[in-house]
């Protein structure tokens, strides 16, 4: 289970909001200063306010990178193809188990 998040979403929203309203008003500003400047102000640390600025151009498509939405679903179906390797495995065993007793049975 993931730690609970220390800020909110609409806190982030409004850093994020916040750096690229910097960077249109300065036009040479890079993201690493707007963080540096903006993230002290909010209490944020800069690294935190940069990776969320970071993902937030690649969930626009101004970046190239994973997206949010398919890191969540590359999650999901990871967690549910190691579900269905435990099933497989526990139906194997289950398999070789009733066909040892069955040859059991027959050899009797």
């Amino acid at each position: 289970m993931p730690a609970p998040r220390k800020f909110s979403d609409e806190m982030r929203e409004r850093a994020k909001r916040m750096v690229r309203q910097a960077r249109q008003e300065e036009p040479g500003l890079s993201v690493n200063a707007a963080c540096k400047r903006i993230g002290p102000q909010l209490g944020i640390l800069p690294d935190t306010l940069r990776g969320w600025c970071r993902q937030a151009d690649i969930d626009d498509g101004v970046k190239p990178g994973v997206t949010s939405v398919e890191s969540e679903e590359l999650k999901r179906l990871r967690r549910e193809n190691a579900e269905l390797r435990r099933a497989n495995e526990i139906l194997r065993t289950a398999s070789a188990f009733y066909a040892a007793a069955e040859l059991d049975r027959h050899t009797r």
